[in-house]
């Protein structure tokens, strides 16, 4: 009797976890099917959300201006983002072209001269001599140079072809995200909602709170680190053009990347004030160098002002986040991954500072309506 029972007991096992299996194995397939599907529109809804966030302010402020139109508030922002993208990117593209153009018709007439590298530019320390070297050999016999350095002029040519083509892509998909954006603010009150009430499920009491930082978060690192960036870089671009710098426009978005991915503006605008005091007399120089240093320092200005408002995120998470995200998404990663790292950072410090007598309170507050609905 007992090994008939535990042998039906073994067969209702058996048949159990086959048909677990097979339920979790279709779950599996429909979960991976779903993400093969929205994979490619999961960045752009993921920025726009990021923007919406960050714009809802202005876009209130704009509604109340507008006699309370929320749509109408969303479109303006989300079409003068996309002028805002457009203008530096018809400025950047003209002047490539007029350069090349330029630089083409020097090649073909032969006229191409380089200056000359001055004493100054070798006694930079460790690799003075050798650039001199360089500088000299491009200044002296241009023919010569290109042959000896064909193949890093060929491989730096196309790793810059295939970073103009996959910043085109990041900017249209930019241009998506606004779009996308405009959407969220349009609809931000329902969508608000959806958000507490889908934190709260998963998150439990703190929920609400924790969507209020997330939200915090997302404007303080917007603010500190993507508007940051697009100031200085201004700064340095108009300091560049006033002083009609070479491919100003190519080295003021080298200077945005770099502020980005919390690098110092002052490795690219060091090289730049080298050139100037070889190219340009002494006063010219040292007047650039002075404006063109107080722009790249700004960022000490900048970011206690704009990133102190709730939340301080160390800067090496933004750099993780940043760089990370670059190297996994492109261009767009340098913005996504430093918000996505920023808000675990403080979702997981608020989640360290909870006492464990906070957690518990808030895990029995979790499950006192199930014991409720279940006594009902």
């Amino acid at each position: 009797m007992n090994k008939q029972l535990e042998s039906k007991q073994s067969s209702i096992f058996v048949s159990n976890m086959v048909e677990s299996a097979i339920r979790i194995g279709l779950l599996f397939m429909l979960i991976v099917w779903t993400y093969d599907i929205v994979k490619p529109f999961i960045i752009p809804v993921l920025w726009g959300a990021i923007i919406a966030v960050a714009l809802m302010p202005i876009t209130m402020k704009l509604e109340g201006m507008l006699g309370g139109k929320r749509g109408l508030a969303a479109t303006i922002l989300a079409l003068l983002g996309v002028a805002i993208l457009i203008v530096p990117i018809v400025v950047v593209s003209g002047s490539l072209y007029d350069g090349g153009v330029a630089l083409t018709a020097m090649l073909q007439e032969g006229s191409v001269t380089i200056p000359r590298p001055t004493q100054r530019i070798a006694d930079i320390p460790l690799i003075g001599d050798k650039l001199f070297e360089v500088w000299n050999l491009f200044a002296t016999n241009l023919e010569h140079a290109v042959a000896r350095f064909l193949p890093e002029i060929k491989a730096g040519a196309s790793t810059i072809a295939g970073w103009l083509g996959s910043s085109l892509a990041t900017i249209i998909m930019f241009m998506i995200s606004l779009l996308i954006a405009a959407g969220f603010m349009a609809h931000s009150d329902s969508m608000a909602s959806a958000v507490r009430a889908v934190s709260i499920r998963v998150v439990g009491q703190h929920g609400e709170e924790w969507a209020s930082l997330t939200a915090a978060t997302v404007r303080s690192v917007l603010l500190g680190v993507v508007g940051v960036a697009f100031i200085q870089s201004v700064l340095i671009g108009a300091v560049m053009f006033v002083f009609a710098v070479p491919a100003a426009a190519g080295i003021t978005l080298i200077v945005f990347i770099f502020a980005i991915a919390q690098l110092p503006a002052l490795l690219v605008v060091l090289p730049v004030i080298l050139y100037m005091y070889s190219a340009e007399d002494s006063t010219t120089a040292t007047i650039f160098t002075v404006l063109v240093l107080v722009a790249a320092l700004s960022e000490n200005i900048l970011k206690p002002m704009l990133m102190g408002r709730g939340v301080s995120i160390p800067m090496p998470v933004i750099l993780i986040g940043a760089i990370g995200g670059m190297i996994s998404a492109g261009i767009i990663g340098l913005f996504l991954g430093a918000v996505v790292l920023a808000i675990w950072y403080e979702l997981f410090i608020t989640w360290v500072k909870m006492s464990p007598q906070e957690e518990e309170a808030a895990n029995e507050a979790d499950e006192t309506p199930a014991v409720q609905s279940d006594s009902d």
